[in-house]
């Protein structure tokens, strides 16, 4: 069996290449060690030798792809298809692997950086587990995450977080709604009770509908906004929600198709009438 080897990091002297002449072969190397991973992506990032597309791209044209990635870990396990997130998994694994490499070119870290960042981090914010024995048998109290941040970001000299920051712009627009209104609720900004939030879709329902052309964009923000929250009361994940409608849309859509085709005809072919009654003969068989 071939050993594993880390590959060396690339030399500040000439970014982006090995520091010596000896350069590792991946085919070479165990395929089960993050290393070989590394000397991989290393090797396609090598100025001359590596591979055009990979030596084009920068930060910002990787990171829809970082994304992308962890929405199809998502769709794995919502699949229930343990193959496919085993291999989503990986291609989400290269993301931080293909940034840190870039990253590593450009002076700024390492890979060998950002793990000893996250091991820090997880020692550091589990002192219920890895702590003295008083503070494993404290427990986790009420609001420890975020004294525990606060803390940190007071160690660091930065000023106190805002109470809706640290939730990410590149978030779906639901997921994102759904945690600044999280954030407010934590210190009271929130409707007591459920009734509330019902009576604020009507409200906005309302506004919509009467809004002129070049307001109904921001109207219809607002009742999604209002969803959004309305889920937040009932414990639902509206992205998932939603991605649950998509598919239940797919599936009916699918049966339409298929009892059209089975008369020698296409949706286009159909009318509203055809379809519509189909699409409630799908719903009855709980499509």
């Amino acid at each position: 069996m071939a050993t594993s080897t880390t590959p060396p990091e690339p030399s500040p002297e000439t970014p982006g290449t090995p520091e010596t002449t000896e350069r590792l072969d991946p085919t070479t190397l165990d395929p089960r060690d993050i290393g070989t991973l590394r000397a991989i992506m290393q090797a396609l990032r090598t100025p001359v030798t590596g591979c055009p597309w990979d030596l084009e791209q920068d930060f910002a044209s990787i990171a829809p792809y970082t994304i992308e990635e962890a929405y199809e870990v998502a769709d794995a396990i919502a699949r229930g298809n343990r193959a496919d997130l085993c291999d989503e998994l990986g291609d989400l694994l290269l993301q931080p692997v293909y940034h840190a490499q870039m990253a590593a070119e450009e002076g700024s870290f390492t890979f060998d950086d950002v793990v000893e960042g996250v091991v820090r981090k997880m020692i550091r914010r589990h002192p219920h587990v890895f702590g003295d024995e008083q503070a494993r048998s404290g427990g986790v109290a009420k609001g420890f995450w975020e004294a525990n941040k606060a803390k940190e970001r007071a160690a660091q000299g930065k000023a106190p977080d805002r109470v809706l920051a640290g939730v990410p712009l590149a978030l779906p627009g639901l997921t994102r709604a759904q945690k600044l209104q999280a954030k407010a609720a934590k210190v009271g900004f929130d409707w007591p009770h459920v009734d509330h939030v019902y009576d604020k879709i009507s409200e906005e329902l309302s506004e919509l509908k009467d809004a002129p052309e070049e307001k109904r964009a921001e109207e219809l923000g607002d009742l999604l906004f209002v969803l959004a929250n309305l889920a937040r009361h009932y414990g639902i994940d509206p992205e998932a929600a939603l991605r649950g409608a998509n598919a239940k849309f797919e599936r009916r859509f699918a049966h339409i198709e298929d009892a059209l085709k089975a008369k020698g005809k296409t949706p286009a072919q159909s009318d509203l009438a055809e379809m519509d009654g189909l699409w409630n003969e799908a719903k009855a068989k709980c499509l």
